[in-house]
């Protein structure tokens, strides 16, 4: 259960360094794709095309540890944007009031696409900036093609650096992930019997799902590598023992033999991450006397380890991933409680008013005030939001004095190719560690970018005050918006959706213990998609219900336990649905299981405490019956 202890202050969180590793290549490439736009500009003695080139190098600030067949559309489709954003930014630059609706319009549809299909990256801060900095550019609407051409370019130039890797490590990132889950899936193993057997379950739970979705991603239905086969074959395997083990040692009082998650930690630790895997095949260890259930267990590890090693034609199997449209996804954040599309639309009302402002009361370069705005407001809570507002605060504010000692300097040529590249790298290196940090070098990164285009007489104290000013109106805009729209927002909303995520399982469940017909398959129905889109709303609900002010702990610690109890039985519904044959249930147990699953929405609605209802056994599958008590026991702890 989450710690309900005293936190540390606001103020201490948000200058808190994390212990990340520095990511040094991926600083290096994103050095390299802002500042070779801009030395090809020099090259061809065009410093200005150079620069706004430049500005299409942010698209590598998207680029992200996924599937290389995942990166390259997502990265290509930020390349599109930044580069439509250019030309719509060109052309709408004489009119104030359409700059300032389409930066809320855009921050809001980016903030609802990454947090609908739950995408990494910086969401809306540099579409927006990219949009913005361009409105600030000399106005000049027949140039729209031309700069959103060199923007194309340079964010060309970034997809490309992005897909070098799949030269060497082709399946490098589901490889790294199906590591991560047989690591946690053998320190599952050595925490039954032990306290840390229901954490622990949580956190492989959420692992193999991640793998789940990191392979579905990185599948090419018209490509599939021996090795990718081979991955998804060892990731049926790991959902398949961390089944065993629910099914047969949840309420094992001693411990498992230490030589089963030593065996399968072994395992883990030959996955190299290359595009030849190296499994050492014949170090299985086992015990002098076991069980038969023991020995099951030792059997598909044994299995597990023999993945990598079997010849192919022995893993040829059929690869088949459940996977929702983009249309289902989206259509399913697309709801008046969906606190995805009430944090979009928030950012997008509070950004135009920011805007709005600004032009009105005609602030120099004025878009900066609705810039820091987003950046504010890009946490995905309050506490967040307040972290994201301290962190910009000092950091920008320190970022502008370093920007405006460059400036009055008047860089120019080969200088600030090398400013952007030096400002890029150390941006990226400390954005793991710190939003602090890494403003305190992209102010001046992006500043320098704005106004090399433009630098004629140039006054440090008229240039330092003016930014200052523009980063504290859009900050504390930022703040009083989101404290006053979004207090209460989530936690609001988490009885409905709890309630309504139930439901959605019980039809689920439905269907996939009854007659459907010949040729149904599961994993395809809508009331598969129905629930997996409900859990992951659910999350994200409660991820965000975190972070308000003033947080209720109680509740939250309550809540805790119902979403884990609801997301561990849609994996096992989920994984019901990948088996070809399930038993139907009669009409009379179906009803039943039906009628338990409705009295504890309506109790999770009404936030009261549900009677225990009598769960019929499910032939084949007995931790269902399991969690449906559990969801019952847990929801009768509600704090009201």
């Amino acid at each position: 259960m989450k710690d309900s202890s005293k936190s540390p202050s606001i103020i201490k969180q948000a200058l808190s360094v994390n212990k990340k590793p520095f990511p040094w290549l991926k600083a290096f490439s994103a050095g390299i794709a802002a500042s070779l736009p801009i030395l090809i500009g020099l090259l061809l003695d065009q410093l200005k095309y150079g620069l706004i080139a430049g500005m299409g190098g942010f698209t590598y600030l998207y680029v992200f540890n996924i599937p290389y067949a995942q990166r390259a559309k997502k990265i290509f489709i930020i390349v599109l944007a930044l580069s439509l954003l250019t030309a719509l930014g060109t052309l709408v630059a004489p009119y104030p009031l359409a700059i300032a609706i389409l930066m809320g319009v855009i921050g809001a549809v980016a903030i609802f696409i990454f947090g609908a299909l739950r995408i990494a990256g910086p969401s809306a801060i540099f579409l927006v900036l990219v949009f913005a900095m361009t409105t600030g550019m000399p106005v000049d609407p027949g140039s729209a093609p031309l700069r959103a051409g060199l923007v194309f370019l340079g964010g060309s130039l970034s997809w490309i650096i992005a897909m070098v890797g799949y030269f060497f490590q082709p399946h490098g990132p589901e490889t790294g992930v199906m590591r991560r889950a047989l690591i946690e899936l053998s320190a599952f193993i050595d925490s039954v019997g032990t306290k840390r057997f229901n954490d622990s379950r949580h956190r492989v739970m959420s692992v193999l799902n991640e793998a789940e979705e990191t392979l579905a991603s990185g599948y090419i239905s018209w490509r599939q590598t021996d090795l990718f086969k081979r991955l998804y074959v060892l990731n049926t395997s790991a959902h398949s023992i961390f089944t065993y083990i629910l099914e047969n040692f949840s309420e094992h009082d001693t411990k498992l033999p230490p030589e089963l998650g030593q065996s399968l930690r072994k395992t883990a630790l030959s996955l190299d991450g290359k595009s030849k895997i190296k499994i050492v095949a014949g170090e299985i260890l086992q015990p002098d006397e076991m069980d038969d259930r023991i020995a099951y267990l030792f059997k598909l590890i044994y299995d597990t380890d023999a993945i990598m090693n079997e010849p192919t034609s022995k893993i040829n199997k059929v690869v088949e991933f459940s996977k929702p449209s983009i249309k289902t996804v989206l259509g399913g954040a697309f709801d008046k409680n969906s606190i995805i599309f009430i944090a979009a639309f928030r950012f997008g009302i509070i950004t135009i008013i920011a805007a709005i402002i600004a032009f009105q009361f005609g602030f120099v370069r004025s878009y900066w005030v609705p810039l820091s705005c987003v950046a504010v407001m890009s946490g995905f809570s309050i506490v967040a939001t307040f972290h994201r507002a301290i962190q910009r605060g000092i950091g920008t504010l320190l970022g502008i004095l370093i920007a405006s000692i460059i400036l009055s300097l008047h860089p120019d040529g080969y200088i600030i190719a090398l400013f952007v590249l030096l400002l890029t790298f150390i941006t990226e290196l400390f954005i793991v560690k710190n939003y602090g940090l890494a403003a305190l070098f992209f102010t001046p990164n992006a500043l320098l970018m704005a106004e090399s285009t433009s630098l004629g007489d140039f006054d440090f104290t008229y240039f330092a005050s003016a930014r200052i000013l523009d980063v504290l109106i859009g900050s504390i805009i930022g703040l009083m918006g989101v404290w006053l729209v979004g207090r209460r927002s989530a936690s609001s909303r988490l009885p409905h959706l709890v309630a309504k995520t139930i439901r959605s399982q019980a039809q689920f469940l439905l269907i996939l213990f009854s007659d459907q017909g010949k040729g149904f398959n599961a994993r395809e129905s809508r009331e598969l998609k129905k629930m997996k889109t409900n859990i992951n709303n659910l999350k994200t609900l409660y991820n965000t219900a975190l972070g308000e002010i003033p947080a209720d702990r109680k509740a939250l610690d309550y809540y805790w336990t119902v979403v884990f109890s609801i997301e561990q039985l849609g994996y096992l519904l989920e994984n019901c649905a990948k088996l070809d044959s399930r038993p139907l249930l009669s009409e009379d147990t179906l009803s039943q299981l039906l009628y338990v699953c409705e009295t504890t929405a309506i109790a999770a609605d009404l936030q009261r405490s549900p009677s225990i209802r009598k769960v019929p056994k499910v032939e084949s599958f007995p931790t269902i019956q399991t969690e449906l008590i559990n969801l019952q026991k847990t929801l009768q702890n509600s704090p009201k």
